[in-house]
């Protein structure tokens, strides 16, 4: 089963932030990313810039 990897803009271009991606919650100050291995994490200052499912990748930006 292939899952889903978060990527954050950098320096223009995109990091890899996490692999196996389960579940994204988007929460009112941060967004909480559950992956297969490492449980989950909160990552505040982030948003969605965009998903692409048939790649399978989100892609995150630091909000100003």
């Amino acid at each position: 089963m292939c899952q889903t990897s978060a990527l954050i803009e950098k320096d223009g271009g995109q990091e890899l932030l996490l692999e196996n991606i389960t579940n994204l919650e988007v929460l009112s100050d941060s967004l909480e990313i559950t992956t297969l291995f490492e449980g989950t994490k909160s990552w505040s200052g982030l948003a969605i810039r965009r998903i692409d499912f048939s790649a399978g990748k989100v892609y995150l930006y630091k909000m100003p």
